[in-house]
């Protein structure tokens, strides 16, 4: 059952044999994943689906609350849950062998599910291959008036930033910062596929979004064209590999169905959940051994960024802050 806004009430928290979830992740991603779920273990599964304000919600719900589960993307928002003090600790042996420890949290807070890089669309007509190579090369003068991005201060790019202050320290990220600033076409706006539209119509040659944008762009009748108009590059690859990040879980602290919570939580680790996910969004799965979506394969394999998330993550905060300092967004 997908419920929205402000249906919690349906819940019914006490039930051995339901689970409730609040979940910002789309439910129509989420809805095959978990009847999945339901017609293997006659488990029914409640689910809350917000945008946003879900950890505040379970922040002012207290030990009351009856969400068992948080599903979001991100790991600032997972951060952000752990910070706010509404998930708990969990330590199993089958989702830690199947979610690698740079994809989860090294107390057990959060688990990440799938994985998306962060990548650059070069424009097909006006970047040559291997013109462009490193995120480093985003700040370099040649691209000036070249580059589209969404805002600054959106979780997608504060994690890139913080990836960036993380390897060469705040001195030299902030130096990047500015120098990509510098190289904008125009005033961030829109999300990751509009900067691919920009590419599109001529407004710049390089765009930084998501991994699993250009399979749904790709997949979308109206743009299609816009997918097709740029290659995929991911940065880095004679280096430290690609910045990625994840969706991910918690079990909230409140938890009423903590034993029937963790089932799902393995399940979610397990092979045909992260297949469901690879072929829904174009996503990477966490669990080695599982493959990726046909046209996902199809766009290459990648080297990653083998820093742990958590230490990324560390950085959210002066990332934010140095967002502001440059006035990325003005």
């Amino acid at each position: 059952m997908i419920l929205t806004g402000g249906a919690v009430s349906a819940f019914n928290a006490q039930a051995a044999d339901e689970i409730n979830i609040y979940s910002d992740r789309q439910a129509f991603l989420m809805k095959p994943i978990l009847d999945a779920f339901t017609e293997e273990t006659g488990i029914k599964v409640n689910v809350v689906f917000a945008k946003s304000g879900l950890i505040q919600r379970l922040k002012s719900e207290g030990d009351n609350s009856p969400a068992d589960l948080l599903l979001t993307s991100n790991v600032s928002n997972l951060s952000r849950a752990v910070d706010a003090g509404v998930t708990q600790e969990v330590n199993d042996s089958v989702i830690n062998k199947n979610v690698p420890a740079k994809f989860r949290d090294a107390d057990g807070q959060w688990f990440g599910l799938t994985t998306r890089a962060r990548v650059v669309y070069a424009s097909k007509d006006r970047i040559q291959p291997g013109e462009f190579k490193d995120y480093e090369d985003l700040a370099d003068p040649k691209f000036a008036g070249r580059i589209c991005t969404r805002k600054g201060d959106h979780t997608y790019n504060i994690a890139l930033i913080a990836s960036m202050i993380a390897h060469h320290g705040e001195a030299e990220a902030k130096q990047w910062l500015e120098g990509v600033k510098a190289n904008l076409a125009r005033k961030p706006q829109g999300n990751d596929r509009a900067q691919v539209k920009a590419v599109k119509e001529g407004v710049c040659d390089l765009a930084v979004g998501n991994s699993y944008y250009y399979g749904k762009m790709l997949t979308n009748d109206e743009q299609r064209a816009w997918a097709e108009s740029v290659n995929i590059v991911y940065p880095n690859q004679e280096g430290r590999g690609t910045h990625v990040n994840i969706s991910g879980m918690a079990m909230t602290k409140s938890s009423p169905n903590r034993d029937v919570a963790l089932k799902l939580m393995r399940f979610l680790t397990e092979d045909e959940a992260q297949k469901i996910y690879a072929e829904q969004n174009f996503e990477y799965p966490v669990k080695a051994g599982v493959e990726a979506s046909k046209l996902v394969d199809h766009w290459g394999e990648f080297k990653a960024d083998d820093l742990p998330l958590s230490k990324v993550d560390s950085f959210r905060k002066r990332a934010a802050m140095m967002v502001n300092e440059v006035g990325y967004n003005n």
